[in-house]
């Protein structure tokens, strides 16, 4: 009966559903995204950037009031699932705070558990729990928030040896207790003075020692015996994110360096999570793609990420094209590129005042080329059809591989046109596609599809 209800919960859906590359989500902002696998599927739970409504007073800071959650099963297909929980619905939480910052959910013995930071009613940043049957939900809030717990952005690591531990804030770790609302009674105590006070704090500080400038957002998780404690800290003036290693969930760890640089534009922030799927590992970060002036509104993406032999981590380098694999009946948009010739083509977006709408590839020397890597052929394809957008005139070629399939004539015209043209010489099976400039002049794409 439960498996029946989500497949129609699902089928339901579909009209939510977004196709997407990196970013992943085209409609709305949302950052510090937090995977979890559930059988074939992906979960993510991330932040959701709103812009500042009327009573939130810093319109020129992140503002968060509730939460959403998205799955898929290919990394590409997105369906969202709606919200989840909403700041007025915390009975301990402050209603208009709109601090609902990086969460994260765990399944133990058929239940979820939803980690949420959130200020008080009281002040201050703590951490609450909401549990579900369902990843999807509907999630019951706990009525308190857990104590011990002072911080934001936790994450919970079901680790080898049979506990689970939660890190928040700047990389503080404790072992919850079996009933994963509480910290468990046998955690170390840390003294601290501030200033003539003393202050107690549960469990311990595994950045001891280690970069962690503006440190936030501890991610864990563990492969082939090591722990890994992942975070953004600041490095220079943005976030970097850096990673450490341990025998032990609790530390000491071992700084190895960096898992990502910082974001080429300056965006200020990145967090993430790290995750195995389907024989795979990936990254799921977040930049401000759809935001490109205010880094406060965020979008979450996806890459490909690779352990060295030693266990230590390949240095990620954020993609366009993100994972996955497109299906050739789809809307290709080559803007999300695997790679850009030298010269004569570049990346704009649509419509300045909606950057939502996405982007272009504007071709504007002959020879100049862009590629889109992994298209799958069911069949082999006998048209393509090119979205054109004003002004452009010229001609450009399709190429599977390396073959020329497909000449598009592009008239001049100012309305947004649809160029269809023979296809031949193509083969069904895996391939990469590249669309190049055969002749002098501007060609504008939005998308292509095959048929």
């Amino acid at each position: 009966m439960k498996k029946s209800l989500l497949t129609l919960a699902l089928f339901a859906l579909v009209g939510n559903m977004a196709v997407a590359q990196n970013p992943l989500i085209k409609d709305h902002f949302n950052a510090d995204p937090s995977a979890l696998v559930v059988g074939d599927r992906v979960y993510v739970f991330p932040s959701h950037d709103i812009p500042a409504p009327w009573d939130y007073a810093r319109k020129d800071w992140f503002c968060m009031a509730d939460y959403h959650v998205y799955s898929s099963d290919n990394l590409i297909d997105w369906v969202d699932h709606g919200m989840i929980l909403d700041q007025k619905d915390v009975p301990w939480g402050n209603p208009t705070a709109y601090s609902m910052w990086a969460p994260c959910c765990i399944e133990k013995d058929g239940k979820y558990y939803f980690y949420f930071p959130n200020a008080s009613k009281t002040g201050g940043f703590t951490v609450g729990v909401a549990i579900a049957d369902h990843p999807e939900g509907p999630y019951e809030v706990m009525p308190e928030p857990i104590e011990g717990i002072g911080g934001i952005d936790p994450c919970v690591l079901k680790a080898s040896d049979g506990n689970h531990y939660i890190f928040w804030g700047a990389g503080r770790c404790a072992k919850l207790a079996d009933n994963m609302i509480e910290l468990a009674e046998d955690n170390p105590v840390e003294t601290m003075k501030w200033g003539n006070r003393e202050m107690k704090n549960i469990g311990v500080n595994c950045l001891s020692g280690l970069p962690s400038r503006q440190a936030e957002g501890p991610f864990a998780f563990e492969r082939n015996g090591y722990y890994y404690l992942t975070y953004p800290y600041v490095r220079e003036d943005t976030e970097v994110l850096g990673y450490a290693m341990s025998k032990n969930p609790m530390g000491p760890y071992e700084y190895k360096g960096l898992i990502m640089e910082e974001h080429e534009n300056g965006c200020w922030t990145n967090h993430h999570s790290i995750i195995e799927f389907k024989g795979q590992w990936y990254l799921f970060y977040h930049h401000n793609d759809y935001s490109p002036d205010f880094d406060k509104n965020r979008s979450m993406r996806v890459d490909s990420l690779f352990f060295n032999e030693d266990g230590t981590i390949a240095l990620v380098k954020p993609t366009e094209r993100g994972v996955g694999i497109t299906n050739s009946k789809s809307e290709i948009h080559i803007d999300r590129y695997s790679e850009l010739s030298a010269s004569g083509d570049s990346i704009a977006y649509l419509d300045l005042g909606n950057y939502f709408k996405g982007w272009k590839t504007v071709f504007y020397e002959k020879g100049a080329w862009a590629q889109y890597n992994t298209v799958q052929f069911d069949k082999a394809p006998k048209s393509v059809k090119v979205q054109i957008v004003p002004p452009s005139a010229g001609t450009l070629e399709i190429l599977q591989d390396d073959k020329v399939i497909a000449t598009v004539n592009v008239p001049k015209d100012r309305q947004v046109i649809t160029a269809t043209a023979k296809v031949t010489g193509a083969s069904k099976g895996l391939h990469h596609i590249k669309v190049r400039m055969a002749s002098e002049g501007k060609v504008q794409v939005d998308w292509l599809t095959f048929e």
